[in-house]
């Protein structure tokens, strides 16, 4: 069965004015357009174009009421629960840094703010349910940038000499400020203990030492002498952010993260404890239906420091780039290893000829660029899909077929298909 959804985008103040509207082929709202949800989570269901197709208004009301027809035998017997929600990203400005738990730490603490009576819309609530939140994300702009991940610590160490040669060279040094952050850098389990600092002795004011440790950092990453060193780019982003949030502990810890660019078509995957922070650029998300972040900087909302710490991953990293798979020609599988999600991009103009996709359970599919058909095994006829418009496909129709001189996105559970509780 295949059910048209549709949904108004989130208007997040960091969204992009004219990205969603204009990957959608619609004319732009005049407001931002951060996020378009595809999916039942209760945040934002996704709504049923055909209420009368179903005989419910959206996915979530609709999987509540007959979990069997919506999602198939095994899901409805595994919490009765969409286990992905499938987005199209624009982020015009800076999003927060933030990290995501496992799902032993989702449970836990999940179960310890419920017996504790924290209010589930509470502004400190850090665990809205009890699942976790692996995330991926595909470049769909020319380029799509992007903080994850703590970077090589030569590279940290490269930086601090940029800084200290920028310091040097301006005409009042003040070279106590790196002194402080390196003795943090540089200490037992540097990297917490420096994160742990500046989160909790940078924020609310400018009276501690790290708030002038940001001050002179952001200074100096304006330099002639910082905009010629290798770290340039990374620089850059400090500027960026220190502009959108002034004396903000993330301006440094940037530092500290991979800098990342993705071109059209490249990923990354984001696991539990992955800080990072989307930059610039549209893109397709896929993720595990969850609402558990643990924000770090860059951000006016909640940050509980403690258990930033404890859902952080600290280990340095290269860029958690994922390389899809050619399945068939024209079809490439982004495949994480998660049980939640995968996705597929189908380009059948490309292949010459149509491309298959084997479903193992419930799909979304979202249209890009020129009109797609879709067929399945059950439904009768094609259905036709515009530029931007999505569709919800259930699992009885076992495989999907996609012609068209448009492109497909897929986004369906992953290979095992019972989804991570």
């Amino acid at each position: 069965m295949f059910v048209a959804i549709d949904n108004t985008p989130r208007d997040y103040a960091w969204g992009s004015r004219s990205a969603i509207a204009g990957y959608r082929g619609r004319p732009a709202s005049g407001d931002p357009e951060a996020e378009l949800w595809l999916g039942a989570h209760a945040g934002s269901p996704a709504r049923i174009v055909d209420a009368a197709s179903v005989g419910h208004a959206d996915l979530a009301e609709w999987i509540a009421a007959d979990p069997v027809a919506a999602l198939g035998s095994e899901l409805a017997s595994r919490g009765a629960r969409l286990p992905f929600l499938l987005k199209v990203l624009a982020a015009g400005a800076p999003l927060s840094l933030q990290a995501h738990p496992t799902p032993e730490q989702a449970r836990a603490g999940f179960a310890r703010e419920e017996a504790d009576g924290v209010p589930i819309d509470a502004y400190d609530r850090n665990y809205k349910d009890e699942f976790h939140k692996p995330e991926l994300i595909v470049a769909v702009s020319e380029t799509f940038d992007a903080l994850s991940g703590f970077r090589p610590l030569e590279e940290v160490h490269g930086i601090l000499d940029a800084l200290r040669a920028a310091d040097g060279a301006s005409g009042s040094p003040e070279p106590g400020a790196l002194e402080l952050l390196e003795s943090r850098l540089t200490s037992a389990d540097g990297l917490r203990t420096t994160v742990e600092w500046l989160l909790t002795d940078g924020r609310g004011g400018d009276t501690g030492e790290a708030s002038w440790v940001i001050e002179r950092v952001t200074a100096l990453a304006a330099s002639p002498e910082a905009a010629a060193s290798p770290y340039a780019v990374s620089f850059e982003t400090v500027g960026a952010l220190a502009e959108t949030y002034p004396g903000d502990p993330g301006i440094v810890i940037s530092l500290l993260l991979n800098r990342v660019r993705l071109t059209a078509g490249e990923s990354l995957y984001l696991a539990a404890g992955n800080i990072h922070a989307y930059l610039d650029g549209l893109g397709i998300e896929l993720m595990a239906a969850s609402d558990n972040v643990l924000r770090g900087g860059l951000t006016p909302k909640h940050v509980d420091v403690d258990e930033l710490a404890r859902v952080l991953d600290f280990t340095p990293m290269p860029p958690p780039r994922l390389e899809p798979i050619e399945v068939a020609p024209g079809v490439r599988a982004f495949r994480p290893g998660v049980p939640d999600f995968q996705l597929y991009r189908v380009e059948p103009s490309t292949a010459g000829t149509s491309g298959r996709v084997a479903l193992e359970g419930p799909a979304i599919v979202v249209a890009e660029g020129a009109p797609i058909e879709l067929r399945g095994v059950v439904s009768t006829g094609p259905v036709r899909l515009e530029r931007g418009e999505a569709v919800f496909v259930t699992p009885e129709e076992r495989e999907l077929l996609v012609l068209g001189e448009g492109d497909a996105w897929i986004a369906t559970v992953g290979a095992t298909g019972a989804p991570t509780a």
